[in-house]
């Protein structure tokens, strides 16, 4: 067996699993869970309309290997997206690559990128998305966990990074909007990281799964918008990841795209067509109407700016919380342990949340995630302010009966 799996922690949902073996939720109350990220909006009809036309096309049933590299039309469909959301002209034919989601991607490109017979660092936020770590690990490398500061909604304090440390760095995982504070990166981080990029030669992932659900009138920057504005307009060094998941209720079409990088992008089509990565005609024509398609995504957006309109208020009289800049996640202080929290919430309210302390390591000398909670706003809105409800009530039992 390879030795590196016994380095990979359990997933945050098996610990919440293994938090509540022994917990009976209070059936006086239905269950709700907000502790799995995973959109609970209907997929838009006419995504499932061309899932099943697909399927009628002539040439375009499931009798034959689908090129790893993707369809033109799919391709052009993703730069066409590219040029609308974020005002950039990107070659089809080589600066986008469709994949998997951008969970499959995340985790195959540092085997791509690493060498592991040279000292390896690969950096990443934290919290963070697990997979980051779990990437890392098994392409050698040794995780640095780069700390947030809670002072600007947890966005990452890259300054307190060594120089010995960058200098080591491969792989520098960035995700803004940040999954699970919502905040987003500005020009001047980025600059910061690109200056970084230039005197120490790590790529940088950019996680961006959630950068079509947010809150403010301006949309989050994106890390290619980025480096056109900084004029480093071949991307050198940097592949973007997005996904249909979150932006078209779409998760289990497994459907997304990297951008970036034609250099980089040509080597991690070389190890996806060993890997067997390619996405299948029928979900690649769906995709297609998708990423063409900006009416479902306004409609989506809407939803949960109007939802998190309503939960957030009740929320911040008994929480420390506050609405994010995008995603739909809430990242809320509470007294006390974040994991008895989350326990006693279920016994008594049969509510789940997700420790916040599961979603990060402990790092120059805590774990920033302890004493906070995170809370996906993904079911319906009457579904998620009967939670809100229920955790309101929770909290004041508490402080009426410390």
């Amino acid at each position: 067996m390879n030795p590196l799996l016994s380095r990979l922690q359990p997933y945050p949902f098996e610990r919440l699993r293994q938090l509540f073996a022994d917990v009976t939720p209070n059936p006086s109350h239905r269950a709700i869970s907000l502790g799995i990220g995973e959109p609970k909006h209907p997929t838009p009809a006419f995504i499932k309309q061309a899932l099943a036309a697909a399927l009628e096309v002539p040439g375009s049933d499931l009798s034959g290997y689908p090129p790893t590299a993707g369809t033109a039309q799919l391709r052009e469909a993703c730069t066409a997206w590219l040029q609308r959301r974020y005002g950039l002209a990107l070659d089809a034919a080589t600066q986008v690559l469709p994949v998997n989601g951008s969970r499959e991607a995340l985790f195959a490109f540092a085997q791509t990128v690493v060498d592991p017979d040279r000292p390896a660092v690969v950096v990443c936020p934290n919290p963070f998305y697990q997979i980051y770590e779990g990437a890392a690990l098994l392409a050698g490398a040794e995780p640095y966990y780069a700390p947030s500061d809670p002072a600007r909604n947890f966005a990452v304090d890259w300054d307190s990074v060594p120089e010995a440390t960058w200098a080591k760095t491969q792989l520098l995982y960035v995700c803004s909007p940040g999954n699970p504070t919502g905040a987003v990166m500005p020009l001047e981080e980025w600059k910061k990281l690109f200056a970084l990029q230039d005197r120490h030669g790590f790529v940088i992932a950019s996680d961006e799964c959630y950068s079509e659900i947010y809150f403010r009138e301006e949309p989050p920057l994106g890390g290619l918008e980025a480096a056109a504005k900084l004029g480093r307009g071949d991307f050198r060094g940097l592949v973007a990841f997005t996904s249909l998941s979150k932006r078209s209720n779409v998760p289990g079409m497994r459907s997304g795209f990297v951008a970036g990088d034609a250099r980089l992008l040509k080597q991690f089509l070389l190890y996806r067509t060993y890997h067997g990565s390619a996405m299948s005609p029928i979900v690649q024509a769906a995709s297609v109407a998708a990423w063409k398609d900006e009416a479902h995504v306004v409609d989506n957006r809407d939803l949960y700016r109007r939802k998190f309109a309503e939960v957030t208020p009740l929320l911040e009289k008994v929480l420390d919380v506050r609405l994010p800049d995008a995603g739909f996640y809430l990242w809320a202080g509470v007294r006390g342990s974040d994991t008895a929290f989350a326990r006693d919430l279920l016994a008594q309210y049969n509510v789940t949340v997700l420790p916040g302390s599961y979603l990060a390591r402990e790092a120059a000398g805590g774990n920033p995630g302890a004493g906070r909670i995170r809370m996906a706003l993904v079911a319906d809105t009457a579904e998620c302010l009967e939670a809100a409800r229920r955790i309101v009530q929770f909290v004041q039992d508490q402080q009426s009966n410390p």
